[in-house]
């Protein structure tokens, strides 16, 4: 496989962010207004990436350019992608009630039509640190035709302030991803954790596990494997109005059937995020020692 030229950066960003209380994606958090997501775009063109794609709901498009679009659309190729409940092949419908998206393997697959070469997908609320990216793109430009993610310890990536989801994973000696499970209530447990499942069971964890944050290496080969199995998840749980088709579920499938092979890239840095408006506080502090340290500029693009 001929090694790529600069990948792309997809920035899934569509959520409200219902448990922080208002639109988190472009709540500033940096000492000259920057959002999460500037931060992410900086470390990524650093890294080499050579293009953005958001995808957001139609409905925040205009707040979303002026506020985050606007600062980046001079530097980089950008393009939106709209997720919407409705963007589901024609031989299926929405059921009656249904009131939000699919999920994170909706939205990476809505984007086909926007992305042809090697890409990275990203959550816009999580700081991942700039070891990340350059990981992801050295793997995306190498010519490896595996897909890549970037491994976290789960202990390191915990809200002080209630549940998270996190995807705990299962890697090989060689550094491959074994296994992944998308846990959705996950909390501090004493000096490990806990993840209490939709019928109350309690699964208990040490709390180093290696656990995946949603930060991914592609190829654009991906777009057919989770067209598929999108479709076989609208067969089975279209009916349920809260099910979601999560994308570490839908790569551990791809996995498990050999259908693709992803290589663990452990980062270096302190991952932190904001899910719950407490967390705000603790990011800006987390930005500030890495500005006061010579990390990152006080000002990202004056």
């Amino acid at each position: 496989m001929t090694p790529a030229s600069s990948p792309t950066l997809l920035v899934l960003a569509a959520g409200m962010g219902s448990r922080y209380g208002g639109l988190k994606q472009i709540d500033p958090v940096g000492p000259a207004g920057e959002t999460i997501i500037d931060y992410s775009i900086f470390d990524a063109l650093r890294a080499g990436f050579g293009k953005l794609v958001f995808v957001i709901r139609k409905d925040i498009e205009q707040q979303f350019r002026e506020i985050v679009g606007a600062r980046f659309e001079k530097r980089v190729a950008v393009e939106y992608v709209f997720q919407s409940l409705e963007d589901i092949p024609s031989r299926f419908t929405v059921p009656a009630g249904r009131t939000k998206p699919w999920g994170t393997t909706q939205a990476i697959l809505i984007c086909a039509n926007a992305i042809h070469e090697p890409f990275a997908a990203i959550n816009a609320d999580d700081f991942y640190g700039a070891d990340g990216y350059r990981s992801l793109a050295g793997h995306l430009t190498s010519g490896s035709p595996d897909y890549s993610m970037v491994g976290f310890v789960l202990r390191n990536t915990l809200s002080d302030f209630g549940a998270v989801a996190r995807g705990v994973c299962q890697v090989t000696d060689d550094g491959y991803l074994k296994h992944i499970v998308e846990l959705t209530k996950v909390e501090r447990d004493g000096n490990g954790a806990r993840n209490t499942d939709a019928n109350g069971a309690v699964t208990r964890l040490s709390g180093d596990e290696p656990v995946s944050m949603n930060m991914w290496g592609f190829m654009p080969q991906i777009f057919d494997q989770l067209r598929a199995r999108f479709e076989r998840f609208l067969e089975a749980s279209a009916a349920d109005l809260k099910a979601e088709c999560y994308i570490p579920n839908t790569v551990g499938e791809l996995v498990r059937s050999r259908e693709a092979r992803v290589k663990v890239l452990r980062s270096r840095d302190s991952w932190f995020g904001v899910t719950y408006r407490e967390d705000r506080p603790r990011v800006v502090e987390s930005i500030r020692r890495l500005v006061a340290k010579g990390l990152y500029p006080e000002s990202l693009w004056s």
